[in-house]
């Protein structure tokens, strides 16, 4: 995929890591697996990725025969989605997560903080089934951001869920206040919500029913399940 850098080997092992170990790929093909998505999708997902670079990967990953990009009218990029062989690496992407749950140090895991991701994992993983029939609004704040990374609300309706980095407007039924080592933890399965709630580390105010779902609803890595071989 990349014109200099290989290998230089025919082993197909060689081959395969010149596609798949350059950088920021695993976790483009990551972002793919819950199905098409646009290019900002896709974004949100890599936020450190710059723009450019991850035009380039998706255009490196097109040529690669990995993904295959949905065109319009007048031929302009819908979305990506994984192409057969993509979905051949599904296995492969999900072993590699499920190995760092187990072998990677949990406080290293914790090192690498990023608010819009984990809201962003939240917002994909959610899952509606506990919450009431009808629109819930949780609002997070993680108190020792700075101001413009505090605030986050999910929005769930009819079984969509919209993530909100500004107030939406609408009456907030849980308001969710940890900081966001905490609620990363809970999210990773390295920590629980009831456990955090006794510590002390976490305060739910609302609704009594969002609230006592929160571990439910809440939607977990889909790594969080895996035993820890280290902490």
């Amino acid at each position: 995929m990349e014109d200099r850098g290989g290998y230089g080997q025919f082993c197909p092992v060689s081959m395969a890591a010149e596609i798949f170990c350059t950088r920021w790929t695993a976790l483009v093909i990551r972002e793919l697996l819950s199905g098409p998505a646009r290019f900002n999708d896709i974004r949100r997902g890599v936020p450190r990725m710059s723009p450019a670079l991850l035009s380039k990967r998706l255009k490196g990953l097109e040529q690669a025969g990995i993904i295959e990009a949905e065109r319009g009218g007048g031929g302009s990029i819908v979305a990506y989605k994984l192409s057969p062989a993509g979905e051949e690496l599904r296995p492969i992407v999900m072993e590699l997560g499920s190995w760092g749950q187990r072998w990677v140090e949990s406080e290293l895991s914790l090192r690498n903080l990023d608010p819009s991701l984990l809201m962003w994992d939240m917002r994909r993983r959610l899952n509606p089934d506990p919450l009431p029939k009808r629109r819930c609004t949780i609002q997070f704040l993680y108190p020792e951001l700075p101001a413009a990374k505090q605030r986050w609300w999910l929005v769930v309706d009819e079984g969509d869920v919209d993530l909100c980095g500004f107030d939406p407007g609408f009456e907030v039924n849980l308001f969710v206040r940890s900081s966001l080592r905490i609620m990363t933890a809970i999210w990773m399965g390295l920590s629980a919500v009831r456990h955090e709630l006794d510590a002390g580390h976490l305060e739910l105010e609302g609704d009594p029913v969002i609230s006592r779902a929160m571990q439910q609803w809440l939607g977990l890595s889909p790594f969080a399940g895996e035993p820890r071989r280290v902490q």
